[in-house]
């Protein structure tokens, strides 16, 4: 096996963002091998490689891994993007998994029927103004880190959600200032202001094309 990270999913965001902004953040290189059919993604089943039968996969230091949040895990371990104890590792799992929450709320709406869009929207805009920017917003009013005093991939991924939070609802940090004021020093980072400039590796929001592929590929799992 090649000794390079190697991602295959779908061209578009869905779950390997994270994967993709964390690698990033961590400074490690990437290719990409995606898939659009039925066929390719039936092939990366009959290979053995996707334990549950479900994707993202990562080539990674001689192994092949599948389930986001332990492919995460890994990445933020070996890069020191982990905290320093278990205790640390404790909240930067809850800070990590209450981003999640959001994130899958945000992935779920393109594919949310149009009568039923509106009100999904405005559902998902209610839970993060009301549970989840806040309690980011008390951790960041005494740190610039939302654990200890260095950077974890919580961090990376409060940075993620929250701008995927802004493409729909450009004026949702307003009330909230230290994420605003997070979220200035995250883009000064040389890596993530790279991964932010057109022609990166940093995936659009999802377009019919997109959505239209993943029913296509995946459509056994929506009988």
């Amino acid at each position: 096996m090649s000794g390079k990270v190697v991602l295959h999913y779908f061209i578009g965001r869905g779950k390997m963002e994270s994967i993709r902004w964390l690698l990033t953040v961590a400074g490690v290189e990437f290719e990409e091998k995606f898939f659009s059919t039925k066929e390719e993604f039936q092939k990366l089943v009959e290979s053995g490689d996707l334990l549950f039968h479900q994707v993202p996969l990562i080539e990674m230091d001689g192994m092949k891994m599948v389930q986001t949040k332990a492919i995460l895990n890994y990445i933020a371990g070996k890069y020191n993007l982990y905290g320093k104890d278990l205790k640390e590792r404790l909240m930067i799992d809850t800070y990590a998994e209450g981003a999640r929450d959001i994130m899958d709320l945000i992935m779920g709406v393109p594919f949310t029927p149009p009568e039923k869009k509106q009100s999904t929207l405005n559902n998902l805009e209610t839970k993060a103004k009301v549970r989840s920017l806040p309690a980011y917003e008390k951790a960041l009013s005494s740190s610039q880190y939302l654990v200890g005093n260095q950077l974890s991939c919580a961090d990376v991924s409060l940075f993620e959600v929250a701008l995927m939070l802004e493409e729909l609802f450009p004026t949702i940090l307003s009330t909230f200032p230290n994420i605003q004021a997070f979220q200035k020093r995250m883009k000064a980072i040389p890596a993530i202001n790279k991964f932010l400039q057109p022609g990166s590796q940093r995936q659009p929001p999802p377009g019919e094309a997109y959505v239209k592929t993943v029913m296509d590929v995946l459509s056994h799992l929506f009988k």
